[in-house]
């Protein structure tokens, strides 16, 4: 019985421990909006709307850009891509965010390039319009340039 209960209670103990772990433990910094839409133009590859999703831990962020009317011309294997997006700042200056992360796309599937990997500050503004994303596939470059501002606004860092 003695056993049982001292188990028991060291069960408990580091329940409790763990719980107070949890609540002390720090939290990550948050990007908002986490989403933002933009018209995209790639030239010759097409264009159309796509959707930036950002994610931020401290001063490591990602972005991924979705494009649902800019579709691969074949298929193309999983981190296939080489990426850079790079963005704007509020105050001036650029910030990119680089990357070989694709999924695997058949021909016809939109486009999804990310996580893209880049360094933020506290405070950082930054925007698409302005400027670019270059892709390179089988040694082909393509170009990308929101045609105005991301809708609802910049991404702002923590």
């Amino acid at each position: 019985m003695m056993g049982k209960r001292l188990r028991t209670g060291a069960v408990v103990t580091v329940g409790a421990l763990a719980a107070c772990g949890f609540a002390l433990a720090p939290t990550a910094a948050a990007v908002t909006p986490e989403t933002a839409s933009i018209t995209a133009d790639c030239g010759v590859f097409g264009g159309g709307d796509a959707t930036l999703t950002a994610t931020q831990n401290g001063t490591a962020a990602t972005m991924t850009l979705t494009a649902s009317a800019i579709t691969a011309p074949l298929a193309l294997g999983e981190d296939s891509i080489t990426s850079t997006l790079t963005l704007v700042g509020g105050t001036g200056g650029t910030t990119a965010f680089t990357g070989t992360e694709n999924p695997a796309m058949a021909a016809g599937d939109p486009v999804t390039v990310g996580p893209l990997s880049g360094t933020v500050a506290s405070a950082d503004s930054l925007e698409a319009f302005g400027g670019q994303l270059r892709m390179t596939v089988f040694g082909i470059a393509v170009t990308c340039t929101a045609t105005g501002p991301q809708a609802p606004g910049p991404f702002v860092f923590d």
